[in-house]
């Protein structure tokens, strides 16, 4: 229980560390419009369709009203003024005009339903594929300071939440500024003496409205940000469930996601006490200015000095005008929820891009795959070098191997190579051209590369291998497989080529995996590939299988293998030593053991012989 108080108090501390908005940031609703120009027509259209549906809503308070002034004004009512004088005809008039009215209205009502409700899917599955597009945009950094969940948060719940605003919430604040305008009006012309006291809520109302909008904003901000944490928690614990269970933390993790929501709920919580008690007050403000116009405005139509026809109206339209503001507090409540989503939504648009593509086209065909590395230098960590001015020769057609302990920097080099990260320092080029010119599509099409890391999609064993080669044959994949010593387990799964793999992979072993990985970057077939670890999760039976196919794989072909095991690489043209991100030796196998310096003492090791020093 202590690791839970600690992480329940870390949690508190981190909610009130959360980042608000720069003040200089525009407000959400002007971000989102101008982000959604390009459906300018379309939302002018939904408003149209929204303002003249409430204006034939509003109508049936000024039939009421003018039924009522046929049935006592008889030949004197504001119809026969028109010169029908008939009190059939009149009503055949005012029935006909009610026919017509109530048509528009739902006709309206269908249109600005249907322009809203398409317009939220349109600017959701817009602002979706955006905000992927440019995820996928961002260098890897950006992923390893943030989880899953949060991304996850804002293209799942956050696009959602302002998809729910835009479907009935927009709507309903047109409609309530069209209801007070108009109503407001024809207050002023119908009775002036009773309209400033049904007007008389109204300034109380729009101070409220906005109060209430600048309290709620921080703290549905907070709600969101909740969110992310317990989708984030969430995210990280399924994909790890495997390992929650080899441990036996599910008490452990159950408590880490008890503080999770509770932090969650209390934010829901503070930001519902006070849009619940929205309501309950604008209804005591209202409750004025309805009685006040109900009372007077009866003194003046019993005085005569207010046709019964238009006090009805009045007290019609007074229940129009000032009821619909109780709403108000549940429009906010989207609103704010909405713009608070926006705002996230936004940011991650507004993340810039660090790592941008060159303007040098390079079709694979004319690759050569010749690549110098010449003294670069590179740090995750400011201060903290992982490769200092490293200088590597890579002649194009020929094999080399980078070998080293771990943490020497031999994978980051892979990295670099495929622009997942930025050189700081030197230069890499490929067939003589700087890697920052290139294309960064061409540059990574013409590297195929096998991680230690297999990652594997949930789908069929096929659709994985042809990957990135999506117009492959299964011919095609059949002979990569083959080429990759796979092509007989896959031959033993349930259905084949058709088996689903799980995800990541997780119906297949370590192994099968990984020979998966090298099926996929062989079908790439291209002018340079990189082994990173590619046989460190294979047995040595299998190992030895790949390494016969790779003899033939490699052939005019430039090779860039990265390797624990020695063995896998001794043929190596030529063999590079990394210690600390430094090249501290290079050669063949056999002049590296004549050496006898690191690499002959990793040999030694690795293929079990003792230096003589050792035995004494």
């Amino acid at each position: 229980m202590e690791s839970f108080a600690f992480t329940l108090a870390a949690m508190k501390s981190s909610s009130r560390s959360i980042p608000t908005a720069h003040p200089a940031t525009p407000h959400p609703l002007t971000r989102l419009l101008r982000y959604s120009h390009n459906q300018r027509r379309r939302v002018w259209a939904a408003i149209a369709c929204s303002i003249l549906n409430k204006l034939f809503d509003l109508a049936p308070p000024v039939l009421i009203g003018m039924a009522v002034d046929v049935v006592v004004q008889q030949q004197d009512s504001l119809i026969a003024a028109w010169g029908v004088r008939s009190i059939p005809s009149q009503l055949l008039l005012l029935s006909v005009l009610t026919l017509v009215i109530w048509s528009l209205e739902s006709i309206f009502q269908y249109a600005y339903d249907r322009l809203w409700r398409n317009l939220a899917q349109t600017i959701q599955h817009q602002l979706r594929l955006d905000a992927y597009r440019h995820l996928q945009e961002l260098e890897m950094s950006f992923f390893e300071d943030r989880s899953t969940g949060t991304l996850l948060s804002i293209l799942n719940d956050d696009i959602n939440q302002l998809e729910r605003f835009l479907d009935r919430g927009a709507n309903e604040i047109l409609q309530l500024i069209t209801t007070v305008v108009v109503i407001g009006g024809a207050f002023f012309i119908l009775a002036p003496s009773v309209a400033w006291m049904a007007m008389l809520p109204m300034p109380f109302i729009l101070w409220g409205s906005l109060a209430f909008q600048r309290q709620l904003a921080p703290r549905y901000a907070d709600v969101r940000e909740q969110a992310s944490l317990v989708n984030s928690r969430l995210a990280n614990n399924l994909t790890g469930m495997a390992t929650i269970k080899s441990f036996t933390a599910e008490d452990y993790e159950q408590e880490r996601v008890a503080v999770e929501s509770e932090q969650y709920r209390r934010s829901n919580r503070r930001a519902i006490a006070l849009s619940a008690a929205f309501v309950p007050l604008i209804r005591m403000v209202i409750l004025v200015g309805f009685t006040a116009t109900l009372y007077f405005g009866g003194v003046e139509a019993a005085n005569g000095q207010m046709a019964v026809g238009t006090y009805s109206v009045l007290v019609f339209i007074t229940q129009r005008l000032l009821w619909p503001l109780t709403s108000l507090g549940n429009t906010l409540d989207q609103y704010q929820r909405a713009m608070a989503s926006t705002q996230r939504a936004m940011n991650l648009l507004d993340t810039p891009i660090a790592i941008h593509t060159g303007t040098q086209a390079l079709p694979t065909a004319t690759v050569r795959g010749a690549v110098t590395i010449d003294q670069i230098s590179f740090a995750y960590t400011p201060g903290h070098p992982v490769v200092q001015d490293l200088s590597i020769q890579i002649p194009a057609g020929k094999t080399i191997a980078i070998v080293g302990s771990t943490g020497s920097g031999k994978s980051t080099l892979v990295k670099l190579l495929l622009r997942f990260y930025e050189i700081q320092q030197g230069q890499i080029t490929l067939d003589g051209v700087d890697i920052r010119d290139l294309q960064l599509r061409d540059l990574r099409r013409c590297m195929g590369w096998v991680s230690q890391d297999v990652f594997l999609f949930h789908g069929t064993v096929a659709e994985n291998i042809a990957y990135g080669t999506f117009e492959a044959t299964p011919a095609e994949i059949i002979h990569a497989a083959k080429l990759a010593e796979a092509h007989e387990f896959i031959e033993q799964l349930p259905r084949g080529y058709d088996t689903i793999v799980g995800e990541r992979g997780q119906k297949l072993s370590g192994g099968q995996r990984q020979r998966l990985a090298i099926a996929r970057a062989l079908l790439k077939d291209p002018p340079i590939l990189i082994l990173d670890e590619a046989t460190s999760a294979v047995d040595n039976e299998t190992e030895a299988a790949i390494q016969r196919s790779l003899e033939h794989i490699t052939q005019n072909r430039t090779t860039i293998a990265i390797a624990h095991r020695l063995s896998t690489i001794r043929h190596a043209d030529q063999i590079y030593v990394m210690e600390y991100g430094r090249v501290v030796e290079q050669g063949k196998h056999d002049e590296l053991l004549a050496l006898n310096r690191v690499y002959a003492n990793l040999w030694r090791i690795q293929s079990g012989v003792r230096s003589e020093a050792a035995r004494r």
